[in-house]
């Protein structure tokens, strides 16, 4: 079937980096911060339309079919369907998220809502996460509507919003799967397009946001036999936290198989406290951060381990390491015992890609035909959004064409030349799933 490869061609640069200067023209519009920032992700589907509608049942111009979907005003998502011959053979294309991260022009080298070329790269908020490959899908969708070769396989893509804010839900992919409208891409491989490195990723982690409260009780620093240190205490009682965390949570043989850069961790990213002056033992702190987990560990598990952990040090704080000779967490004469208390907030799982799927046996051959090699990797960033999906029994397979060195970051670009790999790779895939 090399001829469908040949009547899709290579990607049309001209018309990519055209839609591709609209759609970062619009970033600035669909950060995602709320409530400060709300995106506006009909703004990117309007420059999707524009490309797509020429070719589509809608206007008569072709056969894509479609679905503008939306469940809050100027916050759709977009399904575009290009039909097969054969009733339930299905390739989806989905995760080409129409939100982004937000951007400060102030610490940019250059203006990151608008697409700058400098050689290979296109610099500018979403060219790597995720305007670039929404533009990328545009115009292999676009060229199906063009050529229209007879295929057995209906390829679809969904273009979704609300990517970058999984605490706020009923917006993006998950209103669809409630809903339904994605049932249909159970009859084949679903890729996520939405990492970096044009590499397979086969595997991400969950994530628990975690506070750590510790109450202690406030006095002057010239005498602090008569304060509870919560920052010593805080410090103390984290470090056994973790201590225990890796206990009860050590990597795990599934990690070498899938390529994790890192095993599962336990680390304080912040920590905050009422103010006072340097002379002042504070009464409270507060340290937060996060755990990262490879999907082989249950994110329940680790919740409840420690909750159990804290209790225990808790009830045994005397034993608990201090800092110096009237470094305490017990004043007895006053009848007080400094505590601890820890909150999660909202928890995501990680996802294991099935490797013995045709999903992922496509993808590698096509990898490695386009790029010259294939090695797949995991990471311990999340993407709980497939997670869900995989549960719901879809084959998941993940991969992306920008730069994880420029993912979220400043001065975030993407190659073209990767772009263009990215397009042949998913004309490979498209044949394979002929035979």
């Amino acid at each position: 079937m090399a001829d469908i490869e040949q009547v899709l061609g290579d990607l049309n640069k001209d018309s990519f980096v055209s839609l591709l200067t609209n759609l970062i023209g619009e970033s600035k519009y669909v950060q995602n911060n709320p409530p400060e920032l709300i995106p506006e992700e009909d703004r990117v589907v309007k420059h999707v339309l524009n490309s797509l509608l020429p070719y589509s049942t809608t206007t008569g111009g072709g056969p894509l079919i479609v679905n503008h979907v939306s469940y809050f005003p100027q916050r759709g998502n977009l399904i575009v369907e290009y039909p097969g011959t054969e009733q339930g053979k299905i390739l989806s294309f989905v995760g080409m998220h129409m939100d982004v991260v937000t951007a400060n022009p102030n610490d940019w080298e250059f203006d990151p809502f608008s697409l700058s070329i400098d050689g290979e790269k296109l610099r500018g908020r979403g060219t790597t996460d995720c305007l670039g490959h929404v533009a990328l899908v545009t115009e292999l969708m676009k060229k199906l509507g063009e050529t229209k070769p007879k295929l057995k396989s209906t390829v679809v893509a969904v273009f979704i919003a609300n990517e970058e804010n999984s605490a706020i839900t009923g917006v993006g992919v998950d209103a669809l799967v409630k809903d339904g409208l994605l049932n249909k891409l159970k009859g084949g491989p679903l890729y996520w397009i939405d990492t970096a490195d044009k590499q397979p990723c086969i595997g991400t982690g969950g994530m628990i946001p975690w506070k750590l409260h510790v109450t202690g009780k406030l006095f002057h620093s010239g005498l602090p036999h008569k304060a509870i240190n919560p920052l010593e205490l805080g410090m103390e009682a984290l470090k056994e936290i973790q201590s225990r965390f890796y206990r009860d949570f050590p990597p795990h043989k599934e990690e070498q198989v899938y390529g994790f850069a890192t095993p599962s961790t336990m680390k304080p990213t912040q920590w905050s406290y009422p103010g006072g002056g340097i002379n002042q033992i504070p009464a409270e702190c507060t340290i937060s951060g996060d755990v990262r987990l490879t999907p082989f560990y249950s994110v329940e598990d680790v919740m409840s381990k420690l909750q159990k952990h804290v209790d225990d040090i808790n009830e045994n704080i005397e034993k608990l390491g201090t800092r110096g000779p009237v470094s305490k967490y017990v004043l007895p004469e006053e009848n007080l015992r400094g505590s601890l208390a820890v909150t999660f907030d909202e928890a995501s799982s990680g996802v294991a890609c099935n490797l013995k799927s045709r999903g992922f046996e496509v993808l590698c051959k096509a990898t490695e035909k386009i790029v010259g090699h294939v090695k797949p990797y995991s990471i311990t960033g999340t993407l709980p959004l497939i997670r869900e999906l995989k549960d719901e029994g879809f084959d998941v397979q993940t991969a992306g064409y920008g730069l994880m060195a420029t993912y979220h970051a400043k001065n975030e670009y993407c190659l073209l030349s990767d772009m263009c790999q990215g397009y042949q790779i998913f004309t490979s895939i498209i044949s394979q799933l002929e035979n």
